[in-house]
């Protein structure tokens, strides 16, 4: 997929892009453009290529083939000193025996930066991160959202054109993980400069990001907003790893759909959200399709409740209904029950299988 055009030079700019281990294809072509200022995701599995990515953009590794372009200056052979560029890692790295002031100050200190100017521009980045007053304790003495705030601050001190974020919330327990999702995305937009993420988890890249790139196998498979990647996969993979999504193969799409017999086997994909229990007798309106089926199982999740539910035609379909006006024993209670299952045809994501 492409990106949108940008008048401007991208902040990051990879052309054809590979980078190998042995016979190990970690990064495989990859050509992408990052806008200036925005906050864009590296999202996939493990041993996809996002991180590998990042560490080239850093200069901790270098590309096999293609080059890496910096706010129009190719990098790509750079050491990580001559590239305007920070990272903050998943562990923080803060020096245990600094207080929270001089980790942040660190970089400025190294810069022989006055004394009073430091101190001020210290008080500043807290201020910023919400950490005033805390200047003066050790990281020890912080929690671990704390100190990924102090991480953040040091970074940022120097005021860099990019900066780089490494799983940099995988070590916090959910809630503070969301909390810090929000926070980050919040600081992005004050500072105004280009975060580049990488990330595993969906929720953290479609809470955050301006846009994200899928990886898998090393090769993107898809760039775009939250909205388009969730709402229109562009491949199963990606249906598959950006939030839940039902594939419904092409034998039982061909009756669904009501396609000829002639025409070339299809499969779709459909968000369980999308899906919308019905009666067995239920009406079935233009625009709409239809599937019916007994719910198999049931999984009652507090604010929502996940539906399995047998197709007659063969295979099965996952729904999720938020529980409005339904008690976890009511949900339960469905177990058995025959449904029509009725949602509408826009929001079917077509995959075209080969013969």
């Amino acid at each position: 997929m492409t990106n949108p055009p940008n008048t401007a030079s991208p902040a990051i700019r990879f052309e054809n892009v590979s980078r190998y281990f042995g016979e190990v294809r970690a990064v495989d072509n990859v050509s992408l453009d990052i806008v200036d200022g925005e906050f864009f995701t590296l999202l996939g599995p493990s041993g996809s290529g996002k991180t590998t990515c990042l560490r080239m953009i850093a200069g901790f590794d270098h590309p096999t083939a293609g080059t890496i372009h910096l706010h129009g200056r190719e990098v790509s052979g750079l050491p990580p000193y001559e590239r305007d560029v920070n990272t903050v890692f998943q562990d923080y790295a803060l020096f245990p025996h600094m207080t929270v002031g001089e980790n942040v100050g660190y970089g400025l200190m190294v810069k022989k930066t006055p004394k009073a100017e430091r101190e001020k521009r210290v008080e500043d980045m807290l201020e910023l991160v919400r950490l005033p007053g805390l200047a003066r304790r050790k990281p020890s003495q912080l929690s671990g959202g704390q100190r990924q705030r102090v991480a953040l601050a040091r970074a940022l001190i120097n005021h860099p054109r990019v900066l780089l974020l490494d799983e940099p919330l995988g070590a916090l327990d959910l809630k503070l993980r969301q909390q810090m999702q929000i926070e980050l995305k919040a600081i992005q937009q004050r500072v105004g400069i280009t975060f580049i993420y990488v990330t595993h988890d969906q929720e953290e890249a479609l809470t955050m990001s301006d846009r994200l790139a899928v990886f898998d196998h090393g090769r993107i498979q898809q760039v775009g907003s939250p909205a388009e990647v969730y709402e229109h996969p562009a491949t199963a993979f990606v249906a598959g790893f950006v939030g839940v999504s039902n594939f419904v193969d092409a034998k039982v799409a061909r009756v669904i759909l009501g396609q000829p017999s002639s025409d070339e086997p299809q499969t779709f994909t459909i968000r369980p959200e999308k899906i919308r229990l019905a009666e067995p007798d239920a009406p079935v309106s233009e625009g709409m399709c239809s599937a019916d089926g007994r719910i198999r199982d049931v999984v009652y999740l507090g604010m929502h409740t996940r539906y399995v539910v047998e197709l007659e035609l063969g295979g099965e379909l996952t729904v999720v209904e938020q529980n409005l006006n339904t008690t976890s024993m009511g949900a339960l209670a469905a177990r058995g029950r025959r449904v029509r299952l009725l949602w509408s045809k826009a929001h079917n994501q077509t995959i075209v299988v080969s013969r």
